[in-house]
């Protein structure tokens, strides 16, 4: 096993998992004009460290910062894209289970999933710098320019001051009228929310401004099955907006994909 907190996480949201299933027929029934849903091309693979259990994902200025979770296992990293190389590294104090981050202007950010505690350190050198505390739980974690925004495993997007982490607003994520819980992975891309649902292959395309799911995004088979019976779930978006690239991998995975959505077919 590979955690014992992370299994209970497994077992809590079971009810989850059927709410998600069931917002994604709610989105493609026929009472409404379906939802689209885009496919995949693989541009480039690049190397992963099959032992990062992959929370959180940036691109910026030639790099990857990734954020690891696990208790005894979190860190924060800055990587060579092309290699895989781990060029910097800061170790997460074991009592915490690391969460997404995100890079605002000189800092990384990174939250924790139950600890209601979030570290803020210099992004050059990973010296820390401070710390807030929230409400709930900790997942994912992006920012547009002006919030940090937040996911916390329900269907709610939490939008803080990234200069006092205040909450300024919510935004509850539909489909088709219909919550979408357990939000994870987070990345902002030409002004939509990209959102991995956990446990499963899906990224839900989020209006930041109304919560409303304008699409999803199949990433199923980005692995083989062999591949993927070594792994855990699809956890990982970063997007280079200079060049439009966007990057995707998961917990655990061996390989890291730049891939290029195709044109959506319509919901089934």
């Amino acid at each position: 096993m590979i955690n014992n907190r992370y299994n209970v996480r497994l077992l809590v949201t079971c009810v989850a998992a059927v709410m998600i299933i069931q917002g994604f027929a709610a989105a493609q029934a026929p009472a409404g004009a379906p939802l689209p849903t885009y496919r995949y091309t693989i541009a480039a693979t690049y190397p992963h460290d099959p032992n990062a259990f992959t929370q959180g994902l940036q691109y910026l200025d030639g790099f990857l910062y990734e954020g690891t979770g696990l208790n005894g296992r979190s860190s924060i990293r800055k990587v060579e894209l092309t290699t895989g190389k781990l060029l910097q590294r800061r170790d997460v104090p074991s009592e915490y289970f690391g969460e997404g981050i995100t890079i605002w202007k000189s800092m990384l950010v990174q939250l924790t999933w139950q600890s209601g505690m979030a570290f803020v350190y210099d992004r050059n050198t990973f010296a820390p710098l401070r710390t807030f505390k929230y409400r709930g739980e900790g997942w994912g974690l992006t920012h547009d320019g002006t919030n940090l925004v937040m996911s916390d495993g329900t269907s709610e997007l939490r939008f803080l001051d990234p200069d006092t982490f205040a909450e300024r607003r919510r935004v509850r994520v539909t489909a088709a009228g219909k919550p979408v819980v357990a939000l994870n992975e987070l990345e902002l891309v030409k002004g939509e929310i990209f959102a991995n649902v956990w446990q499963t292959d899906r990224i839900a395309r989020i209006d930041p401004k109304t919560g409303t799911v304008t699409g999803w995004i199949d990433l199923s088979r980005l692995l083989t099955d062999r591949e993927r019976a070594a792994t855990d779930v699809l956890n990982g978006l970063a997007y280079d907006a200079a060049r439009d690239r966007l990057f995707v991998t998961g917990k655990l995975w061996p390989k890291l994909f730049e891939i290029r959505l195709t044109a959506p077919s319509k919901g089934r």
